[in-house]
């Protein structure tokens, strides 16, 4: 398909959606949006309380692919911010983008929505920021082996966690796709730099003292270790199953048509790997303005309109992981 992505969405608009049907999709609602906020912080407070009274090897394990599948959540509460698409108000997408969703991950919202938006413009082309999280399979059993390893021995978190200290500190671009693109150092002192990273990482720090302290207050600030210790492994084994499942594996990359996948997701995988109802992709990419809460019934729309006769579609994440072992 030669024509342009923005091209091939106006049309799609046109044939699948009356105006009517639109203004429906987009009925934002701030207690509907609130919800997924508090959800997901039920659940991390739920792995925490799991692990406080009933510490052993077992609840720590399950305690961190929970508090991993909602740190995602967290970056999916920052991604759909950054679309301006929760809340009603840009002032709430600001807030609870950045202090719910952003922040307890060591990110900075804004950043991430003027990042973002180049892969929504570009998907599956030359331009896109995120193909790195993507390309590569199907890969071999060994190489996928050594991938997750890598995730879950913390090693692709520790990678991801200097870079963003050196994004914070302004010595390379926000990119969350693994390209390194650096950023022109002329006129930069060590005090403006200083400045910066305090400005940039002040909010992140902010947060989780806030996190460490409630840990503290229950007299268990080792707690604080779960977070952590998420962040750097079941956090990135999430990401990466979540990027296999979007936009891995596709018949075609350059098709706007077929270089996005919506997966039918279960409760785990729903804990998991599909927070805010994400695993709707195609909806998301096809009008990224309508909010996570309204995209199940957007995709019944597409389904009873006969969509996805040429569209991508998985009945599960499992389904998927599968045809990127090759």
């Amino acid at each position: 398909m030669e024509k342009g992505h923005s091209t091939y969405y106006k049309e799609v608009l046109k044939k699948y959606f009356s105006k009517e049907e639109l203004k429906e999709l987009h009925a934002y609602s701030d207690w509907r949006a609130l919800w997924e906020v508090v959800y997901t912080w039920l659940w991390i407070s739920f792995a925490f309380a799991l692990v406080y009274f009933f510490p052993n090897v077992f609840t720590v394990v399950l305690a961190l692919f929970i508090i991993g599948g909602k740190q995602l959540a967290c970056a999916i509460i920052m991604h759909d911010t950054g679309h301006n698409s929760l809340f009603k108000s840009a002032k709430l997408n600001h807030f609870f983008g950045n202090f719910f969703g952003a922040y307890p991950i060591f990110m900075n919202m804004p950043a991430y929505g003027k990042y973002h938006l180049q892969h929504h413009l570009h998907t599956g082309l030359e331009d896109d920021p995120d193909t790195n999280l993507t390309k590569g399979y199907p890969a071999s059993k060994s190489s996928m082996t050594r991938k997750l390893l890598r995730d879950l021995l913390g090693l692709t978190g520790l990678k991801g966690f200097v870079g963003l200290l050196l994004m914070h500190a302004g010595y390379i671009q926000f990119e969350l796709g693994g390209r390194v693109v650096k950023l022109d150092q002329s006129g930069m002192t060590i005090f403006k730099r200083i400045r910066l990273f305090i400005k940039n990482f002040s909010g992140p720090l902010f947060s989780n003292l806030v996190i460490f302290l409630v840990c503290f207050a229950l007299a268990k600030p080792l707690l604080y270790l779960l977070w952590i210790g998420a962040f750097f492994t079941t956090f990135y084994f999430c990401i990466r199953i979540r990027a296999i499942t979007e936009h891995s594996v596709v018949p075609d990359e350059r098709n706007p048509l077929l270089n996005t996948r919506t997966t039918q997701a279960n409760f785990v995988e729903k804990l998991l790997f599909a927070p805010l109802n994400v695993n709707y992709h195609v909806e998301h990419h096809l009008i990224m303005s309508v909010p996570c809460y309204l995209l199940p019934k957007m995709h019944k729309m597409l389904v009873d309109k006969g969509f996805y006769k040429d569209a991508l579609h998985a009945d599960g994440y499992w389904q998927v992981f599968k045809t990127a072992l090759s």
